[in-house]
């Protein structure tokens, strides 16, 4: 403590703080270790006693011969340093394991999800991801949870369907001047009751809203089908012996899903039906509104005082020709219009929407309803993303043993078969190939970038001059430059590990869930 200098005397005791919390730890450790230990016989006098450190208290196994990932990462070290570092790695191992058990609800609800995505069995973005992992925590809580989406038979993923069982029941709704009859499906996981909804709309190679021609002519007729659909299963089916019935939340996910909250006002509630409910809008990404002819409101099936809810006029830069009149409908503002409660997926994100540059021209709209808009933000399924656990990537690590991750690498460097270098930054792009993502800013600059001695992955599917773009990028490049063109779960796990930098180029993010990811 010689030392005139204050800061230098400041840091010699956040120092000697941080060897003292250490210290205190590994006494805990040894502490709790040597009240589980039996009393060992007396050795013969004159034996010496040396620690073996290859005991089982040691390595702290967590169940008979089966070591923790702290453990098994520390089974090699030998020496009184050695078993320090293995004590410290079991205490940041079993921190960073750690999640408090859900608090359960004392007033559970019956929530209804309506989606066009839910992973595993579809998706193409972050709607998929939330809509396959908010029911689930809800559940966890003790609420009644139901998820309705689409059963998609694109000829990829198919037998991901094959558990949800045909339930018998068909629904029949009046739509685009017919009765619609479509079959349930049904499938008990995780607490969540999910309802599939099949009929042939639904059955088409490519994506659930496209394909390489782009997207589909009919999306109006398979969403709306899908929002009406929704509203009567809560009030027909019988999932676990009795129906969810009309006092329930409808969480009605962007605008494939937004009718929902335009029918239960419209149709519903007019009759006495879903008074006791209340519909949630959830705003994923305003820039998709699903407008359609104005001259298709009547096939929509709702009265006709209604079509001022839905009415939407296109400025005139937005107009095909001096004729045109502009004249649409916006099933995305009908809901924000009917909704009782309208929710981001961030709070930025329900700020964002209410300006001129994030508002997409429904900021005056939302700004009028903004007593009942409100941002959440999106979470992470920790079981599913967790470098300590992940079942998708050859090696694990966490805080405190973050050797792991260089292995992740080297093996997605093999993988894609990129030269095995651990000191070339690998750079990894995950996203849509779209306007929104900017990989078309990746394209500007890639000459730039692969002038670096650097590695460059991109994972996606979208924009097809983007996907055709990525083969040429890997024909020119193919020591620098990979492109997967298609979404693989398992590859976007295995990039997000073995990347050294993520490169995001978004022009808005709502949320930002690969974001979430990395971190």
């Amino acid at each position: 403590l010689a030392v005139e200098d204050p800061d230098e005397i400041e840091k010699q005791i956040l120092a000697l703080k941080e060897e003292n919390d250490r210290l205190q730890a590994r006494l805990s450790v040894v502490k709790s270790k040597a009240s589980e230990e039996p009393v060992p016989a007396a050795a013969p006098e004159g034996t010496k006693k040396i620690k073996d450190l290859n005991h089982p208290k040691i390595h702290d196994q967590g169940q008979e011969g089966t070591s923790t990932p702290a453990a098994t990462a520390a089974t090699s070290a030998s020496g009184p340093d050695k078993a320090t570092d293995l004590s410290r790695a079991d205490i940041l191992f079993r921190k960073w394991q750690h999640k408090e058990p859900p608090k359960v609800s004392s007033d559970p609800l019956a929530v209804v999800f309506v989606t066009s995505e839910v992973a595993p069995w579809s998706k193409t973005g972050g709607l998929g991801d939330v809509a396959g992992a908010l029911p689930q925590a809800l559940a966890q809580r003790g609420h009644r949870t139901m998820v309705i989406a689409p059963r998609y038979q694109t000829g990829k993923n198919d037998e991901l369907y094959d558990a949800a069982t045909a339930t018998g029941h068909r629904i029949e709704v009046w739509l685009f001047g017919e009765t619609v009859s479509v079959e349930l499906y049904s499938l008990y996981q995780d607490g969540v009751d999910y309802v599939f909804v099949d009929h042939p709309a639904y059955r088409r190679p490519g994506n659930p809203y496209g394909d390489e021609n782009g997207a589909y002519g009919d999306n109006l007729f398979r969403f709306v089908l899908l929002s009406l659909v929704a509203c009567e299963i809560p009030l027909q089916m019988e999932l676990g012996g009795y129906t969810y019935g009309d006092k329930c939340v409808f969480v009605a996910n962007d605008w494939h899903a937004s009718l929902v909250c335009v029918y239960v006002a419209a149709k519903y509630r007019p009759h006495g039906v879903y008074n006791n409910a209340r519909t949630i809008l959830a705003i994923h990404n305003l820039a998709h509104h699903g407008t359609a002819e104005s001259s298709e409101f009547p096939d929509l099936g709702l009265p006709n005082e209604w079509y001022g809810a839905l009415e939407w006029v296109f400025p005139e830069h937005m107009r095909q020709h001096e004729l045109d009149k502009g004249e649409a409908i916006n099933p995305l503002k009908g809901a924000i219009v009917s909704c009782d409660r309208l929710l981001t997926v961030s709070q930025g994100y329900a700020y964002e929407i209410t300006t001129p540059e994030g508002g997409f021209l429904l900021e005056g709209l939302l700004g009028s309803r903004a007593h009942v808009l409100n941002g959440i933000t999106n979470g992470v399924d920790l079981d599913e993303w967790n470098p300590a656990t992940d079942k998708h990537i050859p090696a694990h690590y966490w805080p405190g043993h973050m050797d792991g991750k260089a292995e992740c690498k080297k093996a997605l460097q093999k993988e894609l078969g990129l030269r095995e270098d651990p000191n070339v930054p690998l750079i990894g792009f995950i996203g849509r190939l779209d306007y929104q993502k900017g990989p078309d800013l990746i394209q500007e600059s890639l000459d730039g970038i692969m002038y670096n001695d650097v590695q460059l992955i991109m994972l996606g599917s979208g924009d097809p001059a983007i996907e055709e773009w990525m083969g040429w990028a890997e024909a020119t490049y193919s020591d620098k430059f990979r492109g997967w063109r298609g979404f693989s779960v398992p590859v976007a796990h295995r990039i997000t590990a073995g990347c050294d930098i993520l490169l995001m180029p978004s022009r808005f993010e709502p949320c930002g869930l690969n974001q979430l990811y990395a971190m």
